[in-house]
C-alpha cells in the first residue's frame, strides 16, 4: 500500500487530520480577543502550520492593519495566512464549509465583542475550542463569568468541546498560583499560563511573530489536543 495513504491519519483509527477551529469568545470588547488571535496566528504559522484568520468585527480592523503593514514594508505579494471577514449570523455556516475543505490545519476566529446569544452558540458548536481571555479586574471577571455562563449550553450540546479561560494583561511578577486561585469560581478549564501585560503582546503584527508568545501558543494546543 503506497506510504502517502498514511500521510495524515490517526494510528488506530486511520482517522483523517481535520482542521482544528479555536474561537475567542468574550461578551466585552477589549479582553484580549484580537491580539491573542492574532498572536496565536501567527506563531502557528511560523511552525509551518496552515492557518486561516477569521475577524467578525465589522470594521474589519486586522485586513486594514494586514495591508497597513504590507505597505510598510513594501511587500506587494501577501504570501501570509489569508485573513478573512465575517459576520456573527454567518460565521458559523462559513466554518462549516471550510472544514468540509480541510485546506487549513487551524481556523481561528476572532470573535466580535457584540454578539447574539444565537452567534455565540451557534460558533461554540462549529468549535473545536473556545477561549475566553480577561484579566484580573473586577470588571473583566464579571464579564469573563457572564461569558462562561452564556457558553455552557452549547458545552451540553457538544461535550467535546474544550472551554478555556486564559489569564490576559497580567503583571508580570504575578505567581500562576495566584491566577488560579482568583480563576477558580469560573466554571472552565484553565490554560496553564498568562499573557503579561506588556506592550509587545498589545500591538500584535499580522505578519512577525512575537517570540515571546510561544509559550502561551505552546498552552493552547497542548490542551486543544488532550
Amino acid at each position: 500500500m503506497p506510504q502517502q495513504f498514511f500521510k495524515g491519519l490517526f494510528l488506530g483509527n486511520l482517522k483523517l487530520v481535520m482542521t482544528k477551529v479555536i474561537s475567542f469568545i468574550s461578551r466585552k470588547g477589549g479582553s484580549g480577543k484580537t491580539t491573542n488571535a492574532v498572536n496565536l496566528a501567527t506563531t502557528l504559522q511560523s511552525r509551518r502550520k496552515k492557518v486561516m484568520l477569521v475577524e467578525t468585527d465589522t470594521n474589519y480592523t486586522l485586513n486594514s492593519l494586514r495591508k497597513l503593514e504590507l505597505f510598510k514594508r513594501k511587500i506587494s505579494v501577501d504570501n501570509n495566512f489569508p485573513i478573512v471577514g465575517s459576520e456573527d449570523n454567518r460565521v458559523a455556516s462559513e466554518i462549516e464549509i471550510l472544514r468540509k475543505r480541510n485546506d487549513f490545519d487551524y481556523i481561528i476566529i476572532d470573535s466580535a465583542g457584540k454578539t447574539t446569544d444565537q452567534g455565540i452558540r451557534e460558533l461554540c458548536l462549529e468549535s473545536d475550542m473556545v477561549i475566553i481571555t480577561t484579566s484580573l479586574t473586577q470588571n473583566d471577571l464579571l464579564v469573563a463569568y457572564q461569558t462562561v455562563k452564556d457558553l455552557l449550553p452549547a458545552k451540553d450540546i457538544k461535550p467535546d468541546l474544550k472551554l478555556y479561560i486564559l489569564p490576559n494583561r497580567i503583571h508580570s511578577h504575578t505567581r500562576m498560583r495566584t491566577v488560579r486561585e482568583v480563576l477558580k469560581h469560573l466554571n472552565a478549564d484553565l490554560i496553564d499560563t498568562y499573557v503579561p501585560q506588556r506592550k509587545l503582546y498589545t500591538s500584535p503584527s499580522t505578519i512577525k511573530p512575537e517570540k515571546r508568545y510561544r509559550s502561551v501558543a505552546t498552552q493552547i494546543i497542548k490542551h486543544l489536543n488532550e
